[in-house]
């Protein structure tokens, strides 16, 4: 009886162990499948375009709100389909010269992430844009199946607030926030 016990007790640990390490996932960022697209309102009409993200890797624990990681945006890569606004944007407002990249790092989340299906999270962490941090927190929809991960959210950037210079010219007035739609998707693995 000794011996049928001990072997209970050696073989527990590995039964219970895949459960506890696929807690602890990487979500690895595809830059080509995910997007920033935005929005500036303006007087007379509104203004839409994208970002290109560059690169991205989330390190996260389901177990506890744990999370760790970046995501990385190009600062020259906007693309409203006007050269000329595109390139006022990219030099004049976010000097992408100097400041080419604007990041996310998460740094701690509220609610639960299921291992499957959908789940609704806040993400807080610190949002570097013109190379000044900002703390933020940011509603985040996740969407996980199988290996494959996707997570949306919206938010804004009071980027004039914030000390960047406004666009506005005389009789064409913009918003002073811009609206974020991200969408990121990429894998998930167990994180190393």
């Amino acid at each position: 009886m000794k011996t049928i016990a001990h072997s209970i007790l050696a073989i527990l640990p590995l039964v219970l162990a895949p459960g506890a390490f696929a807690q602890h996932q990487t979500f690895t960022i595809n830059p080509d499948a995910s997007q920033v697209a935005f929005f500036l309102g303006g007087a007379d009409h509104g203004t839409h375009g994208t970002f290109h993200v560059q690169s991205g890797m989330v390190d996260f624990d389901r177990s506890m709100p744990k999370i760790s990681g970046s995501i990385i945006v190009a600062a020259g890569s906007g693309n409203s389909g006007n050269q000329n606004r595109d390139h006022k944007m990219t030099t004049e407002v976010l000097d992408a010269a100097h400041f080419a990249d604007v990041s996310f790092v998460p740094q701690s989340y509220q609610g639960t992430i299921a291992a499957s299906g959908d789940s609704t999270i806040q993400v807080t962490g610190v949002f570097t844009l013109h190379g000044t941090p900002h703390d933020m927190t940011v509603p985040m929809q996740i969407h996980i199946d199988g290996p494959n991960c996707t997570a949306k959210t919206h938010f804004s950037v009071p980027f004039v607030k914030w000390g960047l210079k406004d666009p506005s010219i005389l009789f064409l007035k913009v918003a002073k926030e811009v609206g974020i739609d991200l969408t990121l998707t990429g894998h998930l693995n167990p994180a190393s």
